[in-house]
């Protein structure tokens, strides 16, 4: 039996190097088992697989390159899914929600109340109220939510406990999506908030803090390191203007991974530095505040994979497709369309020839009725052949609960943590 963690070499370059899934007698290792026998326990295919030990070592390198008193937050709308976050729920300090959907598993999950988050610019008010009756920290998106919480926290009893997601006049350079800056759907512009803070002293709310979430997918770690700076500042220019002391300031989060032809993984070390900076003084200017960071896909997205099983192999004018029982119904991301204005290939192999010196151009394709069906589009791939597992890295964030799994009515994937 032979291991090894080595990619096999390209001739170009097709994606980011993937180093993180073992190789054990030609066969991928998710959670310590060989791809071909996990397909045999999980008993079917398409199927995503969630690896702990990765999940753990990702918490543990953060831990380690950030400041002990920087809290780490889980933002669970990356994977929803329950197994997933109550193990996560175990390793980080919080967890964010953006339903009441959500805030059920993570309540379910053990998650501590008193470290759940919600944030959504369009909570609904039965949402509310389940949000204050379960004493979870609310971040206001709107004038709007501070009425509505006003009369539930005055028909329930229990003051509602809010922080105000701010919609900061920047936002995240270099950023995969921006949510920051300009006009957004999300929280409240700057310069609306002095009416707003005196709106929530009115309505006697729990004021706690604030939320800044300036983007997210990004890999260059001075963009990072400047957007906290400028939250940073930002938060403690509010603070003087806030109905009460700033318990708890989200500085958002942003941290990337890598997909595609020269990305590289982000450099914690100087975002690291940053923070441990910025720690210093929130504790002479704010000596209250908890400073959270709020990660999604940085979390789980390395450590998960999404596994389709090759049920035909056709040539079709010189080009070869492999034909899987998966794509885009289980896995929109992959298939380039959510989010991508180009069209690129995320990190793909056959995981059942994982070190083979044997390869070709080929499309790895789904069998629905549609050309965007697409998980692979001409990559060079080890020659696969029906009953093969194609395997899509960088899977464990926006997958199954992001995409359109009722479409065409073929069926559904599992999830497994192993």
């Amino acid at each position: 039996m032979t291991e090894s963690t080595a990619t096999p070499a390209r001739r170009t370059p097709e994606h980011a190097p993937m180093h993180q899934f073992a190789v054990r007698d030609g066969e991928l290792v998710v959670g310590g088992e060989r791809l071909g026998l996990l397909a045999e326990r999980v008993g079917q295919t398409p199927f995503y697989a969630y690896d702990r030990g990765l999940l753990r070592q990702r918490v543990a390198e953060l831990r380690q390159a950030l400041p002990a008193s920087v809290k780490l937050h889980y933002a669970m709308k990356a994977n929803p899914m329950p197994a997933l976050v109550a193990f996560m729920a175990a390793l980080v300090d919080g967890i964010d929600v953006a339903s009441a959907g959500e805030l059920k598993i993570a309540l379910d999950a053990g998650a501590d109340p008193a470290e759940v988050s919600f944030a959504g610019p369009g909570k609904t008010e039965a949402e509310l109220r389940r949000a204050v009756a379960s004493r979870v920290l609310i971040n206001l998106e709107s004038l709007r939510e501070v009425k509505l919480l006003a009369g539930i926290t005055q028909s329930l009893g229990v003051p509602a406990r809010v922080a105000v997601r701010v919609n900061p006049d920047f936002e995240l350079k270099g950023s995969g999506m921006k949510m920051g800056g300009g006009p957004k759907q999300f929280g409240v512009d700057v310069e609306q908030l002095p009416g707003l803070m005196a709106e929530i002293a009115g309505a006697q709310l729990a004021f706690e803090g604030f939320h800044l979430f300036a983007g997210s997918q990004n890999l260059r770690a001075e963009s990072i390191c400047e957007a906290q700076q400028k939250s940073y500042d930002l938060a403690l220019r509010l603070a003087a203007i806030a109905p009460g002391p700033v318990k708890f300031l989200n500085l958002g989060g942003g941290f990337g991974i890598p997909y595609f032809p020269g990305e590289q993984r982000l450099d914690l070390a100087p975002i690291g530095d940053n923070l441990a900076s910025l720690a210093e003084r929130a504790s002479r200017e704010m000596p209250q505040a908890s400073l959270v960071i709020e990660l999604g896909r940085y979390f789980v997205g390395e450590a998960g994979v999404y596994v389709a099983r090759v049920i035909d192999r056709k040539v079709s004018r010189g080009q070869v497709f492999l034909v899987t029982d998966g794509g885009l119904h289980h896995h929109l991301s992959a298939s380039g369309n959510f989010g991508q204005v180009v069209r690129k290939n995320y990190p793909v192999t056959i995981g059942t020839r994982a070190d083979a010196a044997d390869r070709e151009p080929a499309s790895v394709v789904g069998p629905l009725c549609t050309p965007l069906d697409l998980l692979a589009d001409r990559m060079e791939l080890p020659v696969a052949q029906p009953g093969d597992l194609a395997v899509v890295f960088q899977s464990g964030a926006y997958g199954a609960s992001a995409s359109p799994q009722n479409f065409l009515g073929h069926p559904g994937c599992v999830e497994v943590l192993v």
